[in-house]
């Protein structure tokens, strides 16, 4: 069993912790928010003073934070984390960053002598509580090898998908495709609703054939109960179209409609969703088409 300190226990970040200690492994974390700490100590988490304190020995490091600047303050500089950790030890970043940070805590790590993943998820709160979670992840073969063991707790799919970096533009990728899921249900519900057919039955024959998919399976209470509790909020979906429209530009390559749908998130948000679950966008398509769900959400 490993020691493995973990920064970040959010919504995604203390289901995931809570699985690994849940395992046998020895989980020592740290959140900056007060609210979250009380959570974990609730959930019998061995908790830091701060960030610092959960290098201290541990043979894996994971981050699970909301955005870049918020892993360069915890691990890059004398202070960070990757700094503190002992050699040989690996960091795994699971937060959705841009890969050219991503980069940069690779060579962080290769100075320190700490081999370090970029190792974001995919599969939102739902498969950070079953443990079902999907893993890209970018950095060497060897250090993934080495930690596949605790990662099995978190995840079923954990994939190598090339060197440092790879695995948040792969992240990238998904979020764009999930976007587009997420807006072509919300279209073809309204659609449906116009000719009066029954969503329920609808929404069960989709799911069965070709244009089924995780996205609709996990979002269609969601969409037809008019529910947005976040799950995975509309905010920080912005920010990961964000990063893929910004390493989109560095690539130079055009991606009209991750354009178009990164226009239709920032709308919704504009108009007070930013809080709620990436399936409110299903407000904004009703609203362009004269309807409402219900209106207390917002």
């Amino acid at each position: 069993m490993a020691s493995i300190g973990f920064v970040g226990l959010g919504v995604m970040g203390l289901p995931m912790a809570t699985r690994l200690a849940g395992a046998g492994h020895r989980v020592v974390g740290f959140s900056r928010g007060s609210k979250n700490r009380k959570r974990a100590a609730a959930a019998g988490l061995e908790l830091a003073d701060n960030a610092g304190g959960v290098a201290n020995g541990a043979d894996v490091v994971i981050t699970m934070l909301p955005d870049t600047p918020d892993v360069e303050a915890i691990a890059l500089g004398p202070d960070g984390v990757i700094a503190g950790m002992r050699p040989e030890a690996v960091f795994v970043d699971m937060s959705t960053i841009q890969p050219s940070t991503a980069r940069a805590l690779h060579a962080a790590g290769a100075e320190a002598g700490v081999a370090v993943l970029d190792a974001p998820v995919s599969g939102g709160e739902a498969g950070a509580l079953a443990g079902e979670l999907s893993i890209m992840v970018g950095g060497e073969a060897d250090a993934l090898a080495s930690v596949t063991p605790v990662l099995q707790a978190i995840g079923t799919t954990i994939v190598l998908v090339g060197g440092p970096g790879s695995g948040q533009v792969v992240k990238a990728a998904n979020q764009m495709m999930v976007a587009a899921h997420l807006q072509s249900l919300a279209e073809a519900l309204v659609f449906l609703r116009a000719h009066e057919v029954d969503l329920e039955s609808a929404t069960t024959v989709l799911a069965g054939g070709l244009a089924g998919s995780t996205v609709l399976n996990r979002k269609k209470r969601a969409f037809l109960d008019a529910d947005f509790t976040p799950g995975f909020r509309l905010a920080l979906h912005h920010k990961d179209l964000g990063i893929a429209a910004q390493a989109a530009r560095r690539a130079g390559v055009a991606l009209p409609l991750a354009g178009l749908i990164g226009q239709l998130v920032q709308a919704t948000i504009a108009r007070g969703a930013g809080e709620l679950d990436h399936s409110a966008l299903y407000d904004l398509t009703l609203e362009l088409n004269g309807h409402s769900s219900n209106g207390s959400h917002l």
